[in-house]
């Protein structure tokens, strides 16, 4: 079957009786039901002057009517999902830089976007979820221009803008075309081997990559299923489990980790529910919680790598009876993948070097932002900005950001390498390796652990037990014991700027 290019498409593979949507307290969204709601939206937006390329900001809570919002609005526009949780001055910048034709928000909702779009001039469409129903149903406040039929997308129309996370620059914006999105969709479901009995439990940010396209888009691609969650909470992640009966569900390591703690008093739900499989994926998973997971929920755990610019997936481990490596994101799982040298030349196996890729889930470029287009896409590829290397079957390691590689006066040390010796420790639950500035060395090797629950952990300890296993220089000066990590919206562990957020603790 050829792979659907547009959001309209990709909406029509499932059956018009099968559910779509699923959620807590109210009767399932069906397939029918979903393509009603995007064809009313079409004709909503439209008496707002909004159509084909035009932007459409979405500021909503995760749950089932983000989902439906952002189907039904990337159907027929352009839509832009921002984080609920940023303050004025950050929804000033992302509202003026995506150009935003107009702001969808829940009606009473008191976000202080509702007055920046007022002072950018921003008209402010209020959305409501209907109450009697579906999940996920909702109804926009009318608009005052004439109703008319608006143009359908094409596949090289833009369906969705998104941020690069900005941890060292400018944040850059990511234009994402129907066809981008639709294949990244596409290649997802057909890594997992989705069908229509499938039925994933999303608990990943509506406003990420992962969850938009990971769990929401992969499923509608095979014409299954989604149960979503109001949001990660790991201690209403089981019931959420046993009220789904998912076949399946992607999440951060961070996220993974949180459930394993709980795990144990779950087990009935755990056994009854019967996971086909669990993605892994935004960054790197370590092989301890990768063991751990696939003990306590007795299916596959598959390691994807992803990021922004490729639609999300670039490649996959595999399900049995393939290869599924701990410690590696897999083969090449959608668009092309190379490892290469400065010259744009490919490596020999087994070499490190920059991870590159191109395909049609790929974006055309950076929006505005000639030089930034130069330097990533050079020589016909994208350069991630990953450094990694190959096996002979394929096999790709990543062995870190180029940019968090610590250099320490010369020598090169991989923050994943002595993450992966501090998960060894028998009291450590959470470790993130990350670059201390040093007057002398440019860069030192510092970390933050968080101990099992009921151990504890000393700082000389872990420094002698790392001193044990690696060279002198990848030992960590400096060790802090905490009893959380500071992360990201999106639940992402991000090593660049830790010193700035732990500069108490060093």
């Amino acid at each position: 079957m050829t792979p659907p290019e547009t959001f309209p498409d990709l909406l029509n593979v499932g059956n018009n009786t099968d559910i779509a949507l699923a959620g807590e307290n109210k009767s399932p969204m069906r397939y029918a039901a979903l393509r009603s709601l995007c064809r009313t939206t079409a004709a909503d937006l439209a008496t707002h002057g909004v159509g084909r390329n035009d932007r459409v900001a979405i500021v909503l809570n995760n749950g089932p009517v983000m989902a439906a919002a952002f189907l039904a609005f990337a159907a027929s526009a352009v839509t832009a999902p921002l984080n609920p949780a940023y303050r004025a001055d950050e929804f000033r910048f992302y509202l003026d830089d995506v150009r935003a034709k107009i702001l969808i928000l829940e009606k009473g909702d008191d976000s202080p976007a509702r007055a920046v779009a007022a002072e950018l001039g921003i008209p402010v469409v209020d959305l409501s979820a209907v109450a009697e129903g579906p999940v996920g149903a909702f109804a926009l406040s009318p608009g005052t221009r004439p109703a008319k039929s608006g143009m359908a997308p094409t596949p090289d129309d833009v369906a969705l803008i998104l941020h690069t996370s900005g941890t060292t620059s400018r944040p850059k914006i990511v234009p994402l075309t129907q066809r981008n999105i639709c294949m990244s969709a596409h290649n997802i479901a057909n890594v997992l081997g989705l069908t229509p009995q499938d039925r994933s439990l999303n608990i990943m940010p509506l406003f990420h990559i992962h969850g938009l396209i990971g769990a929401i888009l992969s499923s509608l691609s095979a014409g299954a299923s989604i149960w979503c969650a109001p949001g990660f909470n790991a201690l209403r992640f089981f019931a959420w489990m046993a009220d789904a009966q998912p076949s399946w569900y992607t999440a951060v390591p961070t996220m993974h980790q949180a459930i394993l703690i709980r795990a144990a008093r779950n087990r009935e739900i755990i056994d009854q529910a019967g996971l086909r499989l669990i993605r892994s994926s935004s960054s790197s998973l370590p092989t301890q919680v990768m063991a751990a997971l696939e003990e306590t929920f007795g299916c596959p755990v598959i390691e994807s790598y992803g990021m922004t610019e490729a639609a999300h997936q670039m490649a996959s481990n595999l399900l049995p009876p393939g290869a599924r490596k701990p410690g590696t994101v897999g083969i090449a799982a959608g668009p092309e993948v190379a490892v290469l040298d400065g010259g744009n030349e490919p490596v020999p196996v087994g070499d490190v070097g920059e991870v590159c890729i191109r395909g049609a889930n790929v974006t055309p470029g950076y929006e505005a932002n000639p030089a930034a287009n130069a330097e990533a896409f050079a020589g016909g590829w994208f350069h991630t900005g990953d450094q990694g290397h190959m096996d002979p079957e394929g096999y790709l390691t990543i062995t870190g950001r180029l940019k968090e590689i610590i250099n320490r006066g010369g020598e090169k040390i991989s923050p994943r390498e002595v993450d992966e010796i501090l998960l060894n420790h028998p009291a450590v639950a959470q470790a993130v390796t990350f670059a201390l500035p040093h007057d002398k060395l440019g860069e030192e090797v510092a970390a933050a652990v968080v101990a099992i629950k009921g151990e504890t952990v000393d700082e000389g300890d872990l420094r002698d037990f790392v001193a044990e296993r690696l060279a002198h220089f990848k030992v960590p000066r400096k060790v802090v014991v905490l009893e959380e990590i500071p992360k990201g919206a999106t639940g992402k562990i991000q090593r660049i700027g830790m010193h700035e957020k732990l500069a108490d603790h060093l």
